[in-house]
């Protein structure tokens, strides 16, 4: 796939692909003859993973630590998983943390429900 395509696709930019191939989020995409990139499946499992993980906050440095491990190959597993589960954490905390300036924010509006439907029976 192209990069235009591989952009379209995932909902990112072209600048966006390359840069995360120029810092190591990305492997090494091959190029065609020309020189224009040619995403193959694992490229784009590549670009799929670091979009959900970004989306989801984790740090840009992160993931290059993660991708350059997994480049070294299977001795990094632990320190992969390690990886893995200190970025879980710090979500989860995040998410907890969301999930009250939820309640809070249901609990604010539940009231104003309850204050306007007072105003408008006031016909």
């Amino acid at each position: 796939m192209t990069i235009a395509e591989v952009a379209q696709k995932y909902g990112l930019t072209a600048d966006t692909l390359r840069y995360y191939e120029r810092v190591g989020l990305i492997p090494s995409v091959r190029r065609t003859g020309g020189g224009i990139r040619n995403y193959d499946e694992e490229a784009c499992r590549w670009v799929e993973f670091v979009k959900c993980m970004r989306s989801a906050g984790l740090p840009v440095e992160t993931l290059i630590e993660y991708v350059a491990l997994c480049g070294q190959g299977e001795q990094t597993a632990e320190a992969r998983k390690a990886l893995l589960l200190e970025q879980r954490d710090i979500l989860q905390a995040r998410i907890e943390e969301m999930q009250k300036t939820l309640e809070r924010l249901d609990y604010k509006i539940k009231n104003y429900d309850r204050l306007l439907s007072g105003v408008q029976k006031k016909d």
